[in-house]
């Protein structure tokens, strides 16, 4: 028996070295494919096609958000840059200013450093290889966290499943017993009704067997119950056998529900209309937890 997995899912994770101490949560909710929406700071930017490249090692399926914080802890990971060019061009206009208008030019250095783009703060050159080394890990310890959530979940799901599906053979059963005796009783209440109608006079017992015989074609669910129990059986063993079965199980849910359908529009007795209805209950149940699993 393979781990089955629920789409939904939860890892945090936090990795660091002596120059910078990164943080990634994973949560996830159910979808149809793999939908990975990454919040990070754009320093980060550059990592993006390998990030996703590593979360698919972990993950098939899912509507997945992944949270990244990064911290630089060194002391150098900015530096002082001084850009003379643009400080001559804010002095060749002040002394311009200065003759146009006949005014002391009385500017100073510590007056002039003060104007914009003089100085800036540029980050160090970016250590691509020590940020990637300390970012995969706490990915990798973030999304094995988030496999074990939805492995747990997952088995909590098979287990349901399983309850469910029996649960559903046992109503199964119940219509397969149930639809002789609906023939019987028909017949007893027609033949009932023919003597209460003739009196003395024979009853034309050809005529009688062919009209139970045309009710009971018109009632006869054997082949729907006969692919629904093995629909049901299907789903059974793909849960025991688990890995990545969400898409398949969709499609035999899909496939139990018609049979469900033909199933109760054939019926003709309340008891097995009420089974019916049961039965496209408890379908439905199990179609939704089935959206859940990868």
């Amino acid at each position: 028996m393979s781990d089955i997995k629920s789409m939904t899912g939860f890892g945090r994770f936090e990795a660091s070295d002596e120059s910078r101490k990164v943080t990634v949560e994973i949560k996830s909710v159910n979808h149809r494919y793999l939908d990975v929406n990454i919040k990070m700071p754009k320093k980060l930017n550059f990592f993006d096609s390998s990030i996703r490249n590593l979360l698919k090692e972990y993950m098939q399926r899912g509507k997945v958000d992944l949270f990244i914080t990064y911290e630089d802890t060194s002391d150098n990971n900015v530096s002082v840059a001084y850009h003379p060019e643009i400080a001559a061009e804010y002095l060749k206009y002040l002394n311009q200013m200065s003759e146009e208008f006949g005014i002391e030019n009385d500017v100073r250095v510590s007056t002039l450093s003060r104007y914009p783009e003089i100085f800036t703060l540029d980050d160090v050159e970016i250590d691509e290889e020590g940020i990637w080394k300390v970012l995969e890990k706490a990915i990798r310890g973030a999304s094995e966290l988030f496999v074990q959530t939805r492995i747990k979940e997952g088995e909590n799901l098979r287990n349901d499943l399983i309850s469910k599906l029996d649960g559903m053979l046992e109503i199964v059963a119940f219509i397969e017993e149930r639809s002789p005796q609906i023939i019987e009783e028909y017949k007893a209440g027609l033949v009932q009704r023919i003597e209460e109608m003739l009196g003395d006079a024979k009853m034309d017992e050809a005529r009688v067997l062919q009209e139970v015989t045309i009710f009971a074609d018109k009632i006869c669910v054997d082949e729907e119950l006969v692919r629904l129990r093995s629909h049901i059986e299907t789903v059974k063993d793909t849960l025991r056998a688990g890995g990545s079965i969400g898409r398949k199980l969709d499609f035999l849910a899909q496939e139990m529900n018609r049979e469900a359908n033909t199933i109760l529009s054939k019926a003709n007795d309340l008891e097995v209309s009420n089974k019916g209805v049961e039965l496209k209950t408890e379908i439905e149940k199990v179609r939704e937890q089935i959206q859940n699993i990868e």
